[in-house]
């Protein structure tokens, strides 16, 4: 029910040291909304189980929903947090013709319920697991929350994208919201302009509720705390499933996503393009498998499209399925680790 997969160098140093959390410093969590319900249950017992006793850092870098998982999966008590964040999130409902205004509104009401108490202290103070989120920076008609000239800015990132996805840079800028003890970098192959802010209070909700607002969908977040001015939207813009290197390059990398092909940024997504093969040398992704997901409602993993496709009963009834479902993949992983069974793991596509 779950494919893992391996980087050549990850799969050599796991056949060597056996699948143990220890061999890994960084964990990535990708873009794509409600595809992530398809992770609940990994993300349950890797938090709750796999890395329970961890002493050592390990660095979350999410962009949007994955963003968003961390800033869960960074509290005192994950599971209960990530169980907040799904619950809500998959009972969320919109009128029939939602406003961005509306819809960021909603999101701020999740971040609130996710983030409840002093969540936010938690997060700035854990020193094992650090919280990375991953914004864009907006310049050019992609700055303005009218919604035409958006859109023309928008067609302009498509058009530039197709040439050449570095020329996004001359749209876009990678910004880094972190744990004020973090040391990693982000680089690319595109030399995206990358800039790092440490992650406060004062900045904290704006800089995640930023790196999930999707152009036209949701209002933009406009002169982050501690950043310079500008409109800050969805971190996926530039890293949807992320095409990056990451340094210190110490261990390896951990990555539960939802597909095995994973698409560097949301312009990419109808593309072939592939991403750097040297990027994820050192990097392990958990992916459920297409037997699993012919087994779900509707023989699909949850989408945005869901809200509009579907009426709210329906698609809380798929959703609230998909995420019980997922404990087979848990047991999945659980199986693995407790059988050594690493023969199971296979070569990145």
């Amino acid at each position: 029910m779950l494919d893992i997969y391996a980087g050549s160098n990850a799969l050599k140093t796991i056949q060597k040291h056996g699948f143990k959390q220890e061999l890994f410093t960084n964990m990535l969590g990708a873009s794509g909304g409600p595809k992530w319900f398809t992770l609940f249950a990994l993300d349950k017992y890797l938090f709750g189980e796999f890395f329970k006793d961890r002493t050592h850092e390990l660095n979350l870098i999410g962009s949007s929903a994955g963003a968003f998982r961390f800033a869960a999966l960074a509290q005192s008590n994950p599971v209960d947090a990530i169980t907040r964040l799904a619950n809500s999130y998959s009972q969320t409902i919109y009128s029939d013709k939602a406003t961005p205004t509306e819809i960021t509104h909603k999101a701020l009401q999740l971040l609130d319920y996710v983030l409840d108490g002093n969540a936010i202290e938690q997060i700035l103070n854990n020193n094992i697991f650090k919280a990375h989120f991953i914004v864009s920076r907006c310049t050019g008609l992609t700055k303005h929350e009218n919604k035409p000239l958006q859109l023309m800015g928008l067609l302009t990132s498509i058009l530039l994208n197709r040439i050449d996805r570095g020329l996004l840079k001359y749209q876009y800028q990678r910004y880094v919201y972190r744990a004020p003890t973090s040391k990693i970098t982000i680089g690319d192959g595109y030399h995206f302009d990358t800039h790092y802010i440490d992650l406060t209070t004062e900045n904290f909700k704006q800089a995640l509720l930023a790196s999930g607002s999707i152009p036209l969908v949701m209002r933009g977040l406009k002169n982050i705390s501690g950043a310079p001015k500008g409109m800050y939207r969805d971190g996926g813009i530039i890293d949807y499933h992320f095409d990056i290197g990451i340094k210190p390059s110490d261990g390896l990398t951990l990555y539960p996503h939802f597909s095995a092909i994973p698409k560097a940024g949301w312009f990419d997504k109808s593309l072939n393009r592939k991403v750097n093969p040297a990027h994820y040398d050192k990097t392990v992704m958990l992916v459920p498998s297409e037997k699993f997901i012919s087994t779900l409602p509707f023989k699909k993993i949850p989408d945005r499209k869901d809200f509009t496709t579907m009426d709210s009963a329906t698609r809380i009834k798929y959703w609230q399925t998909v995420l019980a479902e997922t404990e087979r993949l848990a047991e999945n992983f659980d199986n693995l680790i407790q059988g050594k069974n690493i023969e199971n793991i296979k070569n990145l596509p």
